[in-house]
């Protein structure tokens, strides 16, 4: 199956992510419907043109329409889905998703699911501190990455239909790893810096810091604002190595703290230097692909 106006998309979770695909799918001219728990959000989708259709409930014949589903649900809800309406999915349909841990989704998905349906994975890297519909916004993705996680049971074609939908979406650069690099990676890239985060948050309970602090804190704890369901499960998840990143950052900081107790000059400027170095390479890619 290739990609184009005439593939059925539909949309399982319509919050902040999948209201997000919809929008810019829609913008695009794709036929676009979707399936939530929230007739509210079905309603506000379809007043504000961000659906054809939807439903409140899995609707067979609806989920039989589609050519291609994106599941935006929590890991063990989009299981249980499946695992309940799976059997609906047409022969022949590609289904993704939005989920921010891979090996424990990824396999267990495509084990249960019905013959000549096909689980090709795919995690996009952008977000807001908001959640709902209501907040979708296609152009988070402008400047994100979107990250693909093939197994050996993907074939080709689904690999390519699931970057293109990368491109499609205006991702600024998409990528593919294994499940198992994904959790390696996004243990550090994306839950170690909200465990950084919930932290600061936490670590002190002066209540007149908000009149004090300047934009490095604001910046530092912007992701600190989280969604304890969805960040606790994550975390849970994927505790392996997400401990293992908490367990290297530790070093780190203990490593700051002895230069700064030894007062040894030398050794803070050049650990400041090597993360000054590797914070440019950051800058350096968002200019390129600008």
């Amino acid at each position: 199956m290739e990609l184009n106006k005439d593939t059925k998309i539909l949309i399982v979770g319509l919050g902040l992510l999948g209201g997000s695909y919809a929008k810019a799918l829609t913008k695009k001219g794709f036929e676009v419907r979707c399936v939530t728990r929230s007739q509210s959000s079905v309603d506000y989708a379809l007043a504000e043109g961000i659906i054809a259709g939807g439903a409140a409930s899995p609707d067979p014949e609806l989920i039989g329409w589609a050519d291609l589903l994106v599941f935006a649900l929590y890991p063990h809800i989009f299981i249980e889905w499946i695992e309940n309406y799976g059997k609906y999915i047409k022969k022949g349909a590609v289904i993704t998703d939005v989920t921010g841990v891979k090996q424990c989704v990824v396999y267990k998905v495509q084990d249960m699911l019905p013959e000549g349906v096909e689980f090709i994975a795919a995690h996009p890297m952008a977000g807001r501190e908001v959640y709902g519909v209501q907040n979708s916004d296609d152009s988070i993705f402008r400047e994100a990455n979107y990250i693909v996680t093939p197994t050996e049971k993907n074939t080709p074609q689904a690999i390519r239909l699931c970057k293109d939908l990368g491109h499609t979406l205006g991702f600024a650069h998409v990528a593919e790893l294994t499940p198992e690099k994904h959790d390696d990676m996004i243990a550090y890239l994306s839950q170690l810096t909200h465990c950084i985060a919930v932290s600061l948050m936490t670590c002190s309970d002066v209540p007149q810091l908000k009149e004090y602090t300047g934009d490095s804190f604001r910046d530092l704890t912007r992701i600190a604002k989280i969604n304890e369901d969805m960040w606790t499960e994550l975390f849970l998840l994927n505790k392996k190595p997400l401990i293992s990143m908490i367990d290297e950052f530790s070093g780190e900081l203990y490593r700051l703290r002895t230069y700064i107790a030894d007062d040894n000059v030398e050794k803070l400027k050049e650990m400041m230097r090597t993360s000054t170095e590797r914070r440019a390479a950051f800058d350096k890619t968002k200019m390129q692909e600008n």
